[in-house]
């Protein structure tokens, strides 16, 4: 017995797992005396909490003794076992499945030496070490080089210091779909170049010229760049009004980046509502 490998009633449910779960995972493995199936199981769970070192706990409660608690998880059949992350079940399996599924199982839950140096790395990327940032997300990246989260990190750090090539290369490849942070990085790497704009001679040459798109659009990307996104949007909005065949309809094309870049919000509903009534 250790502390990553307990026995557990009612009266302790709530400190031994919901409240540890907020630090490390807990897995609960419902379990009866006289469930055979149950000890073929046990032995792989304890084998596995000592071997994985304290990185989750085990915890057994044995369903007779504890109806309450079998009721309260939807327990319908042991051995059941139940993962518990932040105070909530996350995960589950019931029967005495082999010990390479039960494995399988934990690493979704434990996160691996990658995510340790990705955590690392985020770390430091709030603490303001951009360097000390990429430097852990490339050491995770030779751990794991499908990973992309970790690949998707890296191309925020490089966009945060404005380095569109190297953030292009690390975006290259990736699937739209791949991950929901995909369009917004491509989005942002979109905009980069806008920054370096003079704002003021283009408010200039559409004050002497209010069909000169070619400079509305300017403005849009160095507003979009600043995070002036409603400046922006207003901007790409009278383009689609001006003239849907400018450069390809790039008005709306880039209005969908900027929807893309922000993910959703009131401000974006209002403009898809204005963009709508515009291709009306």
């Amino acid at each position: 017995m250790s502390d990553f490998d307990l026995d557990v009633n009612l009266p302790d449910f709530q400190a031994a797992v919901i409240d540890e779960s907020r630090s490390r995972p807990v897995v609960v493995d419902f379990w009866a005396p006289w469930c055979g199936p149950c000890k073929s199981l046990k032995p792989i769970l304890e084998k596995l909490a000592a071997e994985y070192g304290g990185k989750f706990r085990l915890v057994k409660v044995n369903a007779d003794n504890n109806q309450a608690l079998s009721q309260q998880y939807g327990v319908r059949g042991i051995p059941a076992v139940k993962a518990f992350v932040d105070g909530e079940m996350v995960d589950e399996f019931s029967g005495a499945l082999p010990e390479a599924e039960v494995r399988a199982f934990l690493d979704r839950l434990v996160p691996g030496p990658a995510e340790e140096l990705r955590a690392q790395a985020a770390a430091a990327r709030a603490a303001g070490d951009p360097g000390a940032a990429l430097q852990l997300l490339a050491e995770a990246s030779k751990l794991d080089p499908q990973h992309i989260g970790i690949r998707l990190d890296a191309a925020e750090i490089m966009l945060d210091l404005k380095e569109a090539d190297e953030a292009q290369r690390l975006l290259g490849g990736v699937a739209d779909d791949a991950d929901p942070r995909v369009a917004q990085l491509r989005a942002r790497l979109q905009f980069l170049g806008a920054a370096d704009a003079d704002e003021a001679a283009l408010q200039a040459r559409i004050a002497a010229d209010s069909n000169d798109l070619e400079a509305r659009l300017a403005l849009a990307n160095l507003a979009i760049a600043g995070q002036r996104y409603e400046d922006g949007m207003e901007q790409l909005l009278e383009i689609v009004r001006r003239d849907r065949s400018f450069q390809d309809d790039i008005g709306r094309v880039t209005l969908l980046s900027v929807f893309s870049l922000l993910g959703g919000g009131e401000l974006v509903s209002r403009y898809r509502r204005l963009l709508a009534s515009a291709l009306n």
